[in-house]
């Protein structure tokens, strides 16, 4: 990764490490690989992740999406992919964001029930959402339903939403997920008659891919959530965009199903950005909870093309492993 990111610490990572920093904090001392002093960690971690995910995108969705390219037959269908292939690379190489609307700020914090001061991390993540706003920057995206003001500095009331998950230990990894508005807007929850089962949600997941056509950015990553209640299935749905497109679903009937429905929505035809072609959606996502008797929730969140997440784990010790962009 190019040094010139200028992310905010000096940590050691799982992989090489380089000490990378024109905006660091001068309070910051490094020792022993472990940040020290006044500064959060997690503040400095989750502003990293922020940054990470608005310039550079996930090996695994730029290998899917460099495949779609090569097996593109469509004339238009191909130059979209083309087009967003170079701007993945302008991305990279000025160290800007992929797409101009870098979302709302979704956080999963996967806290060990042993870790330190967890009635702090909701702090810090707001305060690393503000200044990932200015020194990015992103584009302010949160505004009051009501007022209609923008807050200005992508924070507000309940945003950046976070996701808590307890595990046993003392570590904290933490996986930020920026939401574009036009895959949000197109994302749909239905109850389906339980009578149908599986072949209802076959159907209702390419009926969503119809309805949304090229609003979306496609080609689309879909997570599928079936089950739980209404609120439930949405809430699943969503967490499995994060699920890299490379990594087959471990239940093997799921995967099956995965395959049949990015088989039958592809064969809409609906293409890269609408303009026809072989790939309308490059991964279908699913999970499950366990529904009432009398109801089958389900749901798809839709990711645009430029699916962007990163993580990172703040281990008990202090050191920082970041786990899908490589730092150097």
């Amino acid at each position: 990764m190019d040094p010139n990111l200028g992310f905010p610490t000096t940590i050691r990572t799982k992989h090489k490490v380089r000490v990378i920093s024109a905006s660091i904090d001068h309070k910051l001392i490094k020792k022993r690989g472990t940040l020290v002093g006044t500064s959060n960690i997690v503040e400095n971690v989750a502003f990293n992740l922020i940054k990470q995910a608005v310039i550079y995108l996930p090996e695994d969705v730029k290998q899917a999406l460099r495949k779609a390219c090569a097996e593109e037959t469509s004339e238009a269908g191909k130059t979209q992919l083309k087009a967003i292939l170079d701007n993945i690379d302008l991305a990279e190489k000025y160290q800007a964001p992929i797409c101009q609307d870098t979302g709302t700020i979704i956080f999963y914090i996967k806290a060990g029930a042993k870790a330190k001061d967890l009635d702090k991390i909701e702090e810090a993540l707001m305060k690393a959402t503000k200044r990932a706003t200015v020194e990015v920057p992103i584009r302010p995206n949160a505004v009051n339903p009501f007022t209609q003001k923008n807050s200005g500095d992508n924070t507000g009331r309940l945003i950046p939403w976070i996701n808590w998950e307890i595990v046993p230990g003392e570590d904290i990894e933490m996986t930020v997920l920026p939401k574009g508005g036009g895959a949000e807007n197109v994302c749909v929850m239905g109850m389906l008659v339980p009578g149908e089962g599986i072949t209802g949600v076959k159907k209702f997941v390419v009926d969503a891919v119809m309805k949304a056509g090229a609003k979306p950015c496609p080609p689309n990553i879909l997570g599928v959530g079936i089950g739980g209640g209404s609120d439930i299935a949405m809430k699943i749905a969503k967490k499995a965009l994060l699920r890299p497109l490379n990594v087959p679903n471990p239940d093997p009937e799921m995967a099956k199903l995965e395959k049949e429905i990015l088989e039958a929505v592809n064969m809409t035809g609906i293409g890269p950005m609408g303009l026809g072609g072989k790939t309308t959606v490059l991964s279908v996502n699913i999970d499950y909870a366990y529904r009432h008797p009398a109801s089958y929730p389900a749901a798809v969140a839709f990711n645009c093309w430029a699916s962007r997440r990163a993580t990172a784990r703040i281990n008990a010790d202090e050191t920082v492993e970041y786990l899908i962009h490589k730092v150097e």
